[in-house]
């Protein structure tokens, strides 16, 4: 299969989106999601929907069981519980989450067709030293380590505690999605056991996103808990810590359309395991 999307090699490269950012039909939301790369949604969750879903996150980040998974992942200082992937599995409630229509259906919107979930986590970002999500897109990485072809894959991020601007909130920079920055440097074996905590391989340079940043601008996202970020795979954003006493998590789920299915990955020696880059393709019903 050719490579239309190449990194992770001796040198940045940038390369022009070959591949649609909207796949079905255009309304007005999708016409600023098309052209800004995102689009943000009020209340997405009621407020007794959000209760319901930040008991159920508190719920498995206090069971030793599941600090003890693989699926767990754990703030390099604190110890505290960063991640928790593949809810959509572990937890009833989550699994419900994305079989509802108000969020799988706006990925079909999106994506113009049936799509799985290619991977799905809670964030916690507990506050008092929380550490951030440096910048990224996160295409680079599926493409590079989990073998995502093409860009037909959306992501939605949904709060379940209140987004300030100072704890730590999304930050995406618009209009970036319409060009892939390919990162230098190969992968090492197992990159994800590092990466997940802190991002190295996958990186760009600051030469890099300085461009991105005066080209686009940087847009940061507050909003109640319920609201939701939709946003495209190849988006450059990040994050910063959160040193507030003010939690700030949520639950990130990544569907996939099912005819863009993960082959081998296009720069990595080894796949990374289901729990974060998923092999079953079966639709979302």
């Amino acid at each position: 299969m050719e490579d239309l999307y190449p990194t992770r090699g001796a040198t940045e490269t940038l390369t022009g989106r070959r591949d649609p950012v909207v796949w079905g039909p255009l309304d007005a939301d999708l016409e600023r999601y098309e052209r800004d790369g995102f689009l943000a949604v009020e209340e997405l969750l009621t407020d007794e929907e959000v209760a319901v879903h930040r008991a159920e996150l508190d719920r498995l980040v206090a069971d030793p069981a599941v600090r003890a998974d693989e699926r767990a992942i754990i703030e390099p200082k604190s110890r505290a519980v960063r991640s928790v992937f593949e809810v959509h599995r572990i937890s009833d409630v989550f699994g419900k989450l994305v079989r509802d229509e108000r969020v799988v259906g706006m990925a079909r919107r999106i994506l113009g067709s049936d799509v799985y979930v290619h991977q799905s986590r809670i964030n916690v970002k507990p506050g008092f030293g929380a550490s951030g999500f440096y910048w990224h897109s996160d295409f680079e990485t599926w493409h590079a380590e989990d073998g995502l072809p093409r860009m037909r894959t959306v992501s939605v991020s949904i709060a379940l505690t209140e987004n300030h601007d100072t704890n730590g909130g999304l930050m995406i920079m618009p209009g970036s999605h319409r060009t892939f920055l390919g990162c230098a440097g190969a992968t090492p074996k197992d990159n994800y056991k590092k990466s997940l905590r802190m991002q190295d391989a996958g990186t760009p340079s600051d030469e890099a996103l300085t461009r991105l940043a005066d080209a686009h601008g940087i847009r940061l996202f507050t909003g109640r808990a319920g609201s939701a970020t939709w946003f495209d795979c190849n988006a450059m954003h990040g994050s910063g810590d959160n040193i507030t006493p003010y939690p700030r998590s949520n639950v990130f789920i990544v569907f996939n359309s099912v005819e863009n299915p993960a082959v081998e990955p296009f720069a990595a020696p080894v796949r990374r395991p289901e729990f974060i880059g998923a092999r079953d393709f079966t639709p979302v019903r």
